[in-house]
């Protein structure tokens, strides 16, 4: 599967964003998905997961509560919701793809197979 995210840019602190990753190349609904990021100099972290119907979701508790994962199958994409944005979380932002049995999510880096190309979020305070 061939992934593609889009939808960073710059933004002010408080302020909101919406990433989407779209997929091409496989059946979507056979992946659970996640979201990663790696800020400057450091090194690439989870953010998000969900399971292949949308059902189950995990997500980092630096961003619990401000960040919102979904998907939507019929439309091969997957999106992450930000608001509430921090200086902290000016990173670039990467969406990943595995192969999964139904209400399987990952949060491991390892755990993923198939990778987009990355967005990057700046945060400016």
């Amino acid at each position: 599967v061939q992934l593609q995210a889009s939808g960073g840019g710059l933004v002010q602190a408080g302020g909101s964003l919406r990433l989407s990753c779209a997929a091409s190349g496989r059946t979507f609904s056979d992946y659970a998905l996640g979201w990663f990021r790696q800020a400057p100099g450091k090194e690439r972290e989870f953010v998000a997961a969900i399971s292949r119907a949308g059902t189950r979701t995990w997500y980092a508790d630096s961003v619990k509560g401000r960040f919102t994962i979904s998907r939507d199958n019929a439309k091969n994409t997957m999106y992450l919701r930000l608001i509430v944005l921090k200086p902290e979380d000016t990173a670039v932002y990467y969406c990943a793809a595995h192969r999964a049995n139904t209400g399987t999510i990952y949060y491991t880096e390892g755990d993923y197979a198939y990778w987009g190309q990355g967005t990057l979020v700046t945060v400016s305070s």
